[in-house]
């Protein structure tokens, strides 16, 4: 190559010293060369050690918490009454027993339930008990305690939001998914069929679809912290809302499942309107927090105990119906701050039938004290 450059210098000094040049002789004038092309060899940045070690980690713990769990985790085929309404669920593992955790709404219209082990051995399940408030189930197989593997349970009430979140469930069919994210949200409040709530739902974007239903939300040890049972989104598929009931909600329901078949769930017997400052302002309220009792059910407790509810109707703006007003207001169950329904709701899931429970009240401006022996919701 070098030499070839050395040549077409040479001849154009040449020319140049003759006078002329290569297109004065009808030649075509020299083109010039591009240079050579430059190979850049890519040196790839260096990872920290540190940061490698790190993303180890990573793995390796999600890597152990599946090969952990995946055996406790099943996939739940329900044949309903409809075979227009048969579909593909999760559960888990609760005990040595047989019994098997997952959502009511998978079973609540079953005909036949079959439930396939990790060890890909598939068993029919008859369902031992099923409360449609906690959406909460327990099934049971027939299977020898030595090839059952229980999960362990965690505490919910140390979940924080920001920490990991681990699911494995049959998404779409696909068995044992996992899937993970981070605890989005807590104490959410949801509403169910039957008009009652459940409270301190766990939030989560960790990919929860159709099919996740009654499977474990896991932590990053291993540990159920809440059994995923719906999702938010405007398609038939994760946008990264899912929801889970919390576990602590799992340890007192389940066992009477399996005792009883039936949960009992403690009820107040009042419907109430957590009080904004819309209603303060419309309504001149004493308070700028607290639950306005609108109805007091005559078969509930709460009328045994003297609760009072709205005597009169008031339409007020930007409501979609009128305001039940001239019924006590509570602002505290057992002197824990009443700030809205959801507060009650939620404190009322940690009590039991027959407790009693201490309202504290406003009534025409004075405070009060109501005393009300928990019942039995309805419908039981």
């Amino acid at each position: 190559m070098k030499t070839h450059v050395k040549v077409i210098v040479l001849a154009a000094v040449t020319v140049a010293l003759l006078g002329c040049s290569l297109t004065n002789l009808g030649l075509p004038a020299p083109q010039s060369i591009p240079p050579s092309p430059v190979v850049i060899v890519a040196t790839p940045t260096p990872l920290p050690a540190g940061v490698v070690t790190n993303a180890d980690a990573e793995e390796l713990l999600l890597i152990n918490v599946y090969k952990r769990v995946s055996p406790s985790v099943v996939n739940i085929s329900v044949i309903a009454q409809d075979p227009l309404n048969s579909s593909l669920a999760s559960g888990f593992v609760y005990d040595t027993e047989g019994h098997i955790v997952t959502n009511h709404h998978v079973v609540q219209d079953a005909r036949r339930i079959w439930v396939t082990f990790f060890d890909r051995i598939q068993l029919e399940a008859q369902v031992v008990g099923s409360d449609q408030d906690s959406d909460l189930a327990v099934v049971k197989v027939d299977r020898p305690p030595d090839l059952l593997n229980p999960v362990d349970l965690g505490d919910s009430a140390t979940i924080e939001v920001g920490q990991r979140a681990i699911a494995i469930g049959n998404p779409f069919g696909q068995e044992w998914t996992m899937t993970t994210g981070i605890v989005s949200a807590m104490g959410r409040v949801f509403p169910q069929q039957s008009g009652f709530s459940i409270a301190e739902i766990i939030q989560t974007d960790a990919a929860v679809n159709p099919g996740n239903s009654g499977g474990p939300l896991l932590d990053s040890y291993g540990r159920v912290i809440g059994v995923t049972t719906f999702i938010n989104s405007p398609v038939p598929g994760s946008v990264g809302v899912g929801f889970a009931v919390p576990i602590n909600l799992v340890k007192q329901v389940v066992p009477q499942l399996i005792a009883t078949g039936h949960y009992a769930h403690p009820w107040l017997g009042i419907t109430g309107r957590t009080i904004g400052q819309e209603l303060v302002d419309a309504l001149h309220l004493p308070v700028t927090q607290g639950v306005l009792v609108e109805f007091v059910d005559p078969e509930g407790p709460s009328i045994e105990a003297g609760l009072r509810g709205g005597t009169r109707e008031v339409e007020i703006e930007n409501f979609p119906e009128p305001v039940k007003t001239g019924g006590d207001i509570i602002t505290a169950i057992d002197g824990v701050p009443a700030r809205s329904m959801d507060d009650i709701i939620t404190y009322l899931q940690h009590t039991v039938v027959g407790q009693t429970v201490d309202l504290t009240i406003l009534r025409d401006g004075k405070e009060m004290h109501v005393s009300v022996i928990l019942d039995e919701r309805p419908g039981r």
